[in-house]
C-alpha cells in the first residue's frame, strides 16, 4: 500500500536532521496531542521510532514538569492566604472581637463552601469530554490512588490537565511528577511500537 502522506515525509526531510526531534518534542506540548500523539506523527513522517518515542517523551514530560510546579506554587499562596485569614480571624476572637471573628469565619466558610460545591458541580455536571474526564479521574483516584489513576488517566484527560488535577487536590507534587513521567513513558511507547509495527505492516 502506498504512503497517503508524502508530504509530510517531504516537509520533515527539508527540516534539519538535529531539528527534527525538537519539533517532535513541541507537538508533545500541545493538549490531546501529546506524547503518544507526537510519536506517531513522528514516526509517520519517516523520524527513526526510537528517536521520535524519547523526542516525544522528553516533550510531555518537561511540559507537565512546568503544570506542576506552576500548579502546586499557586495552590501553595492559596493555602497561605486561607492560614493567613484563619489566623487573623483566631486573633480578633482572642481580643474580644468575638461576634466580628465569628461573622469573617462564617462568612469566609459559606465562601469557601460555596467555591467547592461550585466546583464539585462543575465536575459531576459537566457535560463536555473535559468534565467527564475529570469525573472518570476523581473516581479512579478514589479506587486506584495516584498510581493507577495516573497509568489510566490518559484514557480521560491529558496528562498536563491530570497533573493540575492532581496538584490542585492536594497530592504532592514529588509524586504526581514521578508518576506522571511513568504514565507518560508506557503511553508514549506503546503507542510508537503499534505505529512504528503497523506501518512495516503497509509496507511504508
Amino acid at each position: 500500500m502506498d504512503n497517503p502522506y508524502p508530504w509530510l515525509q517531504d516537509f520533515i526531510n527539508q527540516v534539519p536532521e538535529i531539528l527534527q526531534p525538537v519539533m517532535v518534542a513541541l507537538v508533545a506540548a500541545i493538549p490531546y496531542i501529546e506524547g503518544e500523539g507526537a510519536a506517531a506523527f513522528g514516526i509517520i513522517a519517516g523520524i527513526n521510532p526510537i528517536v521520535a518515542a524519547l523526542a516525544a517523551i522528553t516533550g510531555n514530560v518537561l511540559c507537565v514538569i512546568a503544570v506542576v510546579l506552576l500548579g502546586s506554587r499557586i495552590r501553595g499562596g492559596v493555602v497561605a492566604r486561607r492560614a493567613t485569614r484563619s489566623a487573623a480571624a483566631s486573633s480578633a476572637a482572642e481580643g474580644g472581637g468575638s461576634g466580628l471573628a465569628t461573622s469573617t469565619i462564617a462568612t469566609a466558610t459559606a465562601s469557601d463552601a460555596d467555591s467547592v460545591s461550585g466546583s464539585a458541580a462543575a465536575g459531576e455536571d459537566d457535560t463536555t469530554r473535559r468534565g467527564k474526564g475529570r469525573t472518570k479521574l476523581r473516581r479512579w483516584l478514589v479506587r486506584f490512588g495516584v498510581p493507577g489513576a495516573s497509568i489510566l488517566a490518559p484514557i480521560a484527560l491529558p496528562t498536563m490537565l491530570t497533573a493540575a488535577f492532581f496538584v490542585a487536590s492536594g497530592v504532592r507534587k514529588e509524586w504526581v511528577i514521578l508518576w506522571q513521567i511513568i504514565a507518560i513513558v508506557l503511553w508514549t511507547g506503546a503507542v510508537a511500537a503499534a505505529a512504528a509495527g503497523l506501518l512495516a505492516l503497509l509496507g511504508w
